[in-house]
């Protein structure tokens, strides 16, 4: 589960109640739920005893894996933290023993466990294209120019994936391109946490276009780019974006916008159709959460941004929700 300012485990996941393998070598009848009945998590927790290739080893045995539709990957590393790789590899090495998956969400990990800053991710692709019957993927980490093991992916074709989720304290721009350039006729939900260029965070809204043009995702319904610290001038663009015309949601929270970015909004292409406007954590004054919320509100839009949400108006001081 995320919050608008901050990360939390998952205890729900594509529908399902979130349910963590316990590190039993023999579990009693009855003692795990039915394979399909739960979104299945794995991790390694402290247990020295039980590195994730024994977990997987243990999930697959007593487990009838064809029948799970979802699974989430929590830490994958005992002691010193080690890169996703391996694990990855292990599970796109067994993805034809997974029929029934179609969710998959990679790095369900909290600060007390790993700063997000530090999850190295390596290259996600083989991860999408091992499940081609796949409809949502999720994964947490950043990119950083200064060492290996950066979050990665290749430009994709994938017919079912639905909902598409990125949550970094800084997403690379090749990323963010890499996103615009894959065919994803099915892609309704597209949530991407941009962050700082101080933890990889490099994309700018030039490398947004494809995904603002409103050609690429014909079926595209919600939209979040947020976490940025150029919110405002992604609020600029957003405002005379054709994709706007045709969502139900629109996400531009977590980030630094100010009135600058209000303003553009509020003078832009109208948002009145929107089911929902998310802009919680931001740095707007009290006058200008008004005037948005006057402006939105009349028409049925529901407005995710209680004044007390602004944090400041100091500009040297002003930060996303989530970054290191």
């Amino acid at each position: 589960m995320n919050s608008a300012d901050g990360i939390d485990h998952f205890d729900g996941f594509h529908g399902l109640e979130v349910f963590t393998l316990p590190h039993d070598a023999s579990p009693e009848p009855g003692e795990l739920p039915d394979p399909d009945a739960v979104a299945w998590r794995l991790d390694c927790g402290w247990d020295e005893e039980w590195p994730f290739s024994r977990v997987w080893r243990q999930f697959t045995e007593v487990v009838d894996i064809a029948r799970v539709r979802a699974l989430v990957i929590g830490p994958w590393w005992i002691g010193e933290y080690s890169e996703l790789g391996p694990t990855l590899d292990l599970i796109v090495a067994d993805a034809a023993r997974f029929p029934a998956l179609r969710a998959l969400f990679l790095a369900d990990v909290v600060s007390e466990e790993c700063e997000v800053s530090w999850l190295r991710i390596n290259d996600i692709t083989p991860a999408i294209e091992a499940f081609p019957l796949l409809e949502e993927f999720g994964v947490r980490g950043c990119g950083d120019t200064y060492r290996d093991g950066d979050l990665r992916l290749r430009p994709v074709k994938h017919d079912h994936l639905r909902v598409l989720r990125f949550e970094s304290g800084g997403l690379p721009g090749a990323v963010v391109r890499a996103v615009g350039a894959s065919e994803l006729p099915a892609l309704e939900h597209l949530e991407l946490w941009l962050g700082v260029t101080e933890y990889g965070g490099n994309a700018t809204v030039a490398d947004l276009a494809p995904l603002l043009d409103g050609g690429r995702f014909p079926r595209l319904r919600h939209l979040g780019l947020q976490n940025s610290e150029i919110q405002d001038e992604i609020a600029g663009a957003v405002a005379a974006a054709p994709v706007v015309a045709g969502l139900e949601s629109l996400a531009l929270s977590m980030g630094t916008l100010s009135e600058t970015g209000a303003e553009a909004l509020l003078a832009g292409q109208p948002l009145t159709h929107l089911k929902e406007l998310d802009l919680r954590h931001h740095y707007l004054p009290p006058e200008w959460t008004g005037r948005i919320l006057e402006a939105l509100v009349p028409h049925g839009v529901l407005v995710e941004m209680d004044p007390s949400d602004n944090i400041d108006d100091d500009d040297e001081w002003r930060y996303v929700a989530v970054s290191e």
